[in-house]
């Protein structure tokens, strides 16, 4: 008996995800909890166990195909489980007939990913196919057969007269509207495939810049006695398995300044008309990969030491770019910090990191010729380690003066390691 085996559910608000790897071929033997593939949603990796043994008969995806919840994945023969179900995205408009209603509590239909992708091309309703695969499974022969017979069956519709006197519409045209030119036409060119992190990223920070009104705010830090305050505990912090960089400072003087600015942890909850503030202080770090950028979360910040952090933290980055992160880990930040000065960075304005309300970015320190007040007034210049910060804000939820304060907080506590270890709680 051949089972299907589908992309099961793999966590709330996650419908698709992009093939890693494929971890077995046709005719081989599958033991109930192999891990059979890996997929990638929302910037995580996901191993997916089988859900029983059985002899894989046909694998239909590779890895860098897109797959959606319910699509079919492998089919296995003589399975002795029954195959874990999921529900799958509905591909067409809600209707109110009983056929329609039949046709939303209906199984999905076994197809692979590529062939979902030609019918939804071709308008290809798969419950109409008459599949010839094994095991029931839908082929891309099937859907091109049918769309064929059903244009034949579909009378052509009667020739529209033009009108040359229409007026134009007044819908503006979205910049993806427009068709792009052939670039091929003025050189060679090389197509990427706009997919996993690179698209999940997208997706957020276009959600981010149209329903955010972002406003920022600038200044520098003096870090000179916070480096050689880490400088100092390097070492120590090295041979407990940490880093002490200064994205691990500065997370603890943003846990500090937000106790005392409760306004920048919060989220806006436009339905209800409400302002959410969180009572936990859960900080996201920004990580730099060969993927793409991905923030994991590090929680709870104001109840963990320095030396906690910079091994958790270091960990954590590690991790990440490994891409061994867990989807849970980068779930439930509150504010995100993202550090550009490890690369040589200087300001620079941050996307605030949705649902959140406010972003802090640092840039690298430098060596500056610095005014400075000794003893009875006396002014001089001296070299000091200074380094450019940015805040920026939800100005639907936070104000210009808000930001000037938070900043200030924050900067205070950078420039004076005693401040910043006094002020933890």
């Amino acid at each position: 008996m051949a089972r299907s085996f589908r992309l099961p559910d793999l966590g709330e608000g996650v419908h698709e995800g992009e093939v890693l790897a494929v971890h077995v071929s046709a005719g081989d033997e599958v033991k109930e909890g192999d891990v059979i593939l890996e997929v990638e949603t929302d910037k995580a990796a996901v191993e997916i166990p089988s859900p029983f043994s059985g002899t894989v008969s046909e694998v239909l995806v590779r890895a860098g195909d897109s797959v959606r919840v319910g699509d079919v994945l492998i089919v296995f023969q003589n399975g002795d489980a029954p195959a874990v179900q999921a529900e799958t995205a509905t591909e067409e408009k809600p209707g109110t007939s009983a056929a329609a209603d039949a046709r939303r509590k209906a199984p999905p239909v076994p197809a692979s990913p590529a062939t979902r992708r030609l019918a939804r091309q071709l308008g290809v309703d798969l419950s109409r196919v008459t599949p010839s695969g094994r095991g029931g499974v839908v082929t891309a022969e099937d859907v091109q057969a049918f769309a064929a017979e059903d244009k034949k069956a579909k009378p052509a519709p009667p020739p529209v007269a033009e009108n040359r006197t229409a007026a134009p519409t007044d819908r503006p045209e979205r910049p993806g509207d427009a068709p792009l030119p052939d670039f091929a036409r003025w050189g060679a060119v090389q197509r990427i495939p706009f997919r996993s992190i690179r698209r999940a990223t997208a997706r957020q920070m276009m959600t981010a810049w149209s329903r955010i009104p972002h406003v920022n705010s600038q200044d520098t830090v003096d870090i000179t006695r916070l480096e050689a305050f880490r400088r100092k505990h390097k070492a120590d912090i090295e041979a407990a398995g940490g880093r002490l960089t200064l994205t691990v400072f500065a997370m603890k003087a943003v846990a500090s300044a937000l106790k005392t600015h409760p306004q920048f942890n919060a989220s806006l909850d436009e339905q209800s008309q409400e302002i959410v503030l969180k009572q936990y202080y859960h900080i996201g770090v920004a990580v730099d990969t060969e993927n793409g950028l991905i923030v994991p979360v590090i929680r709870d910040v104001d109840r963990k030491s320095i030396k906690d952090l910079a091994v958790e933290l270091s960990d954590c980055v590690k991790r990440t770019r490994e891409r061994k992160i867990s989807r849970e880990e980068l779930q439930g930040g509150t504010f995100t910090i993202t550090n550009a000065g490890a690369m040589g960075g200087g300001f620079f304005m941050p996307i605030i990191n949705y649902p959140e309300v406010a972003i802090l970015g640092m840039g690298q320190g430098r060596m500056q010729p610095v005014v400075t007040t000794g003893d009875r007034g006396r002014q001089r210049i001296e070299p000091r380690l200074i380094m450019p910060i940015v805040l920026c804000i939800d100005h639907r939820v936070l104000d210009g003066a808000d930001a000037i304060r938070f900043l200030d907080s924050v900067v205070r506590a950078l420039e004076d390691p005693d401040e910043l270890l006094i002020s933890m709680t």
